[in-house]
């Protein structure tokens, strides 16, 4: 991997400790509140620790720098050239994203360079500018709560109109389409490439009830860390809010939100880590586990 979005906030946490601990009189706590403020909530685990422990040999034993002047993190050419080729995915039109500084930069790689297997050829018109606008228009209205009412053409062929609130993107590899995820009408989702005219709903006709907001529910896990069961739940449940908490050596707590909606598939999730994972709180969602196993045993599945 060359360098990643996501976990380079590692790379930068780490930088912005070595260049507070040039300060005179930092602490320990000062350094782990950066951390908190600038890194996964999960990362408590892992930075400072590795740091103190020489894992990471950068800082000495009493928490100052090895180094001598505040890091600095310019892109390298290889960086370049791996952002030259993303820029030139036609997805990254979609949302008007800039990147400059790129010019006269070869790109790492191109679209000739590989073939996708295991996805269908007729995958959607992204570079097409009417899709482009709707797309832009659809995530202006996510971002600002706003409803819309489009005109799309159903697999029957027909044209139907429908009006809700989009409230956000789901894109999908194997058909290489974006799909609408749609709350306030009885339809949850559309095919962005079937719709034909897409503008702001105005509030003219008789709908204007707004869709009640998704309740957000608290679960607290514990976690025996065998069969790297620690790393595994982290991964599995990276996209929720969460915190995690060391209690010894092999165990820790994971506090995470999650949405009513999704209660049955977190169940599922669940208990795929088998005896690793074990749900504290609630005792609602304790009863769901308990009578999906029981639900389990006697269709005799194990």
């Amino acid at each position: 991997m060359i360098f990643s979005e996501l976990y380079s906030v590692y790379y930068n946490t780490v930088a912005k400790i070595l260049t507070r601990a040039l300060e005179p009189d930092v602490t320990e706590k000062d350094l782990q509140q950066l951390v908190v403020d600038h890194a996964f909530s999960e990362s408590i685990l892992t930075i400072l620790p590795a740091l103190k422990s020489g894992k990471w040999p950068l800082l000495k034993d009493d928490l100052t720098p090895v180094v001598n002047q505040a890091p600095t993190m310019p892109l390298t050419l290889l960086g370049k050239r791996w952002m030259k080729a993303i820029a030139e995915d036609p997805r990254i039109r979609l949302f008007g994203a800039q990147l400059p500084g790129l010019e006269g930069v070869e790109p790492l790689f191109t679209r000739d360079d590989y073939k996708i297997y295991d996805q269908y050829a007729d995958g959607d018109p992204f570079e097409d500018e009417t899709y482009i606008r709707h797309f832009r228009l659809i995530l202006s209205a996510i971002k600002e709560n706003r409803a819309v009412k489009i005109t799309l053409v159903n697999r029957h062929g027909k044209e139907v109109r429908v009006r809700f609130y989009p409230k956000g993107f789901e894109y999908s590899l194997k058909d290489d389409k974006i799909r609408i995820l749609a709350t306030g009408c009885r339809f949850r989702q559309f095919n962005l490439g079937r719709v034909i005219c897409c503008e702001y709903y105005t509030g003219t006709g008789p709908w204007r009830e707004r869709p009640k907001a998704e309740r957000r529910k608290d679960l607290t896990l514990l976690i025996t860390d065998k069969r790297n069961a620690l790393e595994r739940s982290m991964l599995h449940f990276a996209h929720f809010e969460k915190r995690a908490e060391r209690i010894d050596d092999e165990h820790y707590i994971l506090r995470l939100k999650y949405y009513e909606n999704d209660e049955t598939e977190m169940v599922i999730r669940i208990l795929s880590f088998g005896p690793y994972v074990k749900v504290v709180e609630p005792e609602s969602f304790v009863k769901l586990i308990k009578e999906r196993l029981l639900s389990q045993k006697s269709c005799e599945l194990r």
